[in-house]
């Protein structure tokens, strides 16, 4: 019996962007090390392409019915949620992996919100801009699903 499920796609035609993380230090600026946090997010096609037309460096303004950002601190969560809902919605589901600053983060609680594991942070949208501000590097694209 062969059962119907969604795949990861590693192909080398895929968005998948690979990137090298460290331990939570990054260059910002002029050279100055910050202290940083690794966050996912869940997306489907129509982020994924306005994140791509910023250069892999912003996140798209809220909608009115998004009052929330909502990136993620496992990446289990994040690939539950880009397999099990964007797959089901689109047709397609992505895991992306940013670094926020520290600093920047540290004036919002981590939210718990299932298990555990299933903790996310609650950027209201009038600071989104603030948090693409404080991403250090690239938002890169860590696993697709179908």
């Amino acid at each position: 019996m062969t059962q119907n499920c969604p795949t990861r796609t590693t192909s080398p035609r895929s968005r998948i962007r690979p990137a090298a993380r460290g331990t939570g230090l990054a260059q910002k600026g002029d050279h100055v090390a910050v202290e940083t946090v690794t966050l996912w997010r869940p997306i489907g096609p129509e982020e994924l392409a306005l994140v791509e037309a910023s250069g892999w460096r912003r996140w798209p303004p809220r909608l009115a019915e998004q009052p929330v950002f909502y990136p993620v601190l496992n990446e289990e969560y994040a690939t539950m949620i880009a397999r099990d809902w964007n797959v089901k919605h689109s047709g397609v589901g992505y895991v992306t992996r940013f670094e926020v600053t520290r600093d920047f983060l540290d004036r919002y609680e981590v939210h718990q919100v299932g298990g555990r594991t299933i903790l996310e942070y609650w950027i209201p949208a009038e600071d989104l801009e603030r948090l693409n501000d404080n991403i250090v590097g690239t938002i890169d694209v860590v696993a697709e699903y179908r």
